[in-house]
């Protein structure tokens, strides 16, 4: 066992009495190690790689995917990890989400990326920011990647939330561009992240600045593609299911190849009902100081049940190319996996899960995980 396995071991068995410290000392406890914790994992590999049963490979946009489950956008914000996730066993491993410039992400109170758990709720909050290193660093780092079988690249990436639109855009555009030559696999757009002024669509009418963001993308970039490409469009769990046809017609119409739902959530008072008295008062604080969104098992039946509505639509639809939907939030077991696989959804990704399956397997925890 390496060091690192062993100090995730011992944190997660000392978490739950961590976390009855006072909030704000949880907070910054866990801000602070969570960033020192990742920069520290990607560096440690497996000694030797896993591949799962060729009966849980994927085959999607002509890219075969090792099994139907990887990371989700957000674990390897500066592209590092690709070596790490496929040793480990992962069907893929994605970079980002990343935006054109080196971007620091959030502070306050004295604290840079404020994160928390509540270990009891198999959930966490965060208020990151979208910290990256940019397009332009990412891309390079992914170009320089002997890629590995069955474990294709993505990126993820965003508009710089504080920008001109129209500049933010066009600087997305020269990122599409940048991840195209890096020779990635696939791209998914970020259009879901709580802790930027995205707006959210939980009324029963669109975000127009959406649509005409999509419409400038599929216009610059989607129509221009010369290979097989695929881009993904990312929204939130948060976003009304009422809406899903019509974010559907429109990502097919502007030549989108799949959708992913979704991202973390910042509906709290719906979130409330599923945090654990234990962490009631780590959430209130947190949501009330930061805001940021709430990750893990709390999503697993929006998010499932947003997947379920898309692909019954997709599915009596005559449709002339191949589009995806991917499912993230509350991605917990196998169990999750096979109930994606019942309503036609292939690919999973996660986060807040994987964490608790490193602290409690180490390296080995995709082979335990397809136990």
């Amino acid at each position: 066992m390496t060091i690192i396995e062993i100090l995730a071991k011992t944190e997660h068995y000392l978490r739950p009495y961590l976390t009855k410290l006072r909030p704000d000392i949880v907070t910054a406890i866990y801000s602070f190690g969570r960033k020192k914790f990742l920069k520290s994992l990607v560096n440690n590999l497996p000694k030797k790689r896993f591949l799962p049963s060729i009966s849980h490979r994927i085959k999607l946009w002509d890219k075969t995917f090792a099994c139907p489950i990887f990371n989700a956008a957000g674990m390897f914000k500066d592209g590092n990890g690709y070596y790490f996730s496929a040793y480990q066993g992962a069907g893929a491993f994605l970079a980002g989400t990343t935006t054109e410039e080196n971007k620091p992400g959030n502070y306050k109170n004295g604290i840079w990326h404020p994160f928390i758990p509540y270990p009891n709720s198999k959930s966490a909050s965060n208020w990151l920011g979208l910290p990256n290193p940019g397009h332009s660093t990412v891309a390079k780092i992914l170009s320089n990647i002997e890629k590995i079988p069955h474990c294709p690249i993505g990126a993820s990436l965003s508009a710089s939330p504080d920008k001109d639109e129209k500049k933010a855009l066009d600087e997305l555009i020269e990122g599409l561009y940048l991840y195209e030559k890096a020779n990635v696999d696939f791209i998914e757009i970020n259009e879901s992240c709580p802790n930027v002024p995205h707006n959210q669509s939980n009324s029963y009418f669109l975000d127009e600045n959406l649509v005409n963001r999509l419409e400038y993308i599929s216009q610059k970039f989607l129509k221009k593609r010369t290979k097989n490409l695929p881009v993904i469009i990312k929204l939130s769990t948060d976003l009304n299911i009422e809406l899903v046809h019509n974010i559907l017609d429109i990502a097919l119409k502007l030549d989108f190849d799949g959708i992913n739902f979704g991202n973390t959530s910042t509906n709290y008072e719906n979130l409330k009902g599923y945090i654990a008295n234990q962490d009631l008062k780590k959430f209130e604080y947190f949501t009330r100081t930061f805001g940021g969104g709430v990750s893990g098992k709390p999503l697993k039946n929006k998010s499932f049940a947003l997947c379920k509505k898309a692909n019954e639509i997709i599915q009596s639809m005559d449709l002339s190319k191949e589009f995806n939907i991917i499912r993230t939030g509350g991605v917990e077991n196998y169990d999750d996996v096979l109930e994606s696989k019942k309503i036609g959804i292939q690919l999973n990704q996660w986060f807040t899960a994987y964490f608790d399956f490193f602290a409690n397997y180490g390296h080995k925890l995709y082979i335990e995980f397809f136990k």
